[in-house]
């Protein structure tokens, strides 16, 4: 049976936990954007950037089987690893899951507070575009 949003999540704060270090969790949410599934170059487009980021993140999604499947890229390596970190959490899901989720991840690692105000609305600006594919999948 597939985890659950709040499983992964979990999965992630365990993970989190082993470190004390904010360098090495900032190590980990890299190694998270190293094994990110690369994302096709023509997906890099205007259409597919989140507005608010800092950097260039890209996000995109389609409908597999009722499921939602994400891609995501970045052109700044940590914002790649929380594009990862988000689409791990997300992906495989409903659209009505995702709506519903309560992403709770992020403030119980402790990641938005080791963020700058920019990358926090950076993070916020991802989540709401992921959850507004999830809308217009659902309403389809």
């Amino acid at each position: 049976m597939a985890k659950s949003i709040n499983d992964i999540q979990n999965e992630i704060i365990d993970e989190f936990e082993a470190f004390d270090d904010w360098l090495e969790r900032y190590e980990l949410i890299i190694d998270y954007g190293k094994g990110l599934k690369p994302m096709p170059e023509e997906d890099k487009n205007d259409r597919n950037l989140i507005d608010g980021c800092q950097s260039k993140v890209w996000f995109t999604a389609v409908l597999q089987e009722g499921l939602l499947i994400y891609t995501g890229d970045s052109d700044a390596i940590l914002v790649k690893g929380i594009v990862a970190m988000l689409i791990s959490v997300m992906s495989n899901h409903t659209p009505e899951e995702i709506i519903n989720a309560d992403l709770y991840f992020i403030d119980r690692i402790g990641l938005r507070e080791h963020l700058s105000p920019t990358r926090s609305n950076g993070v916020a600006a991802m989540l709401k575009q992921m959850k507004l594919y999830a809308l217009a999948y659902k309403s389809k």
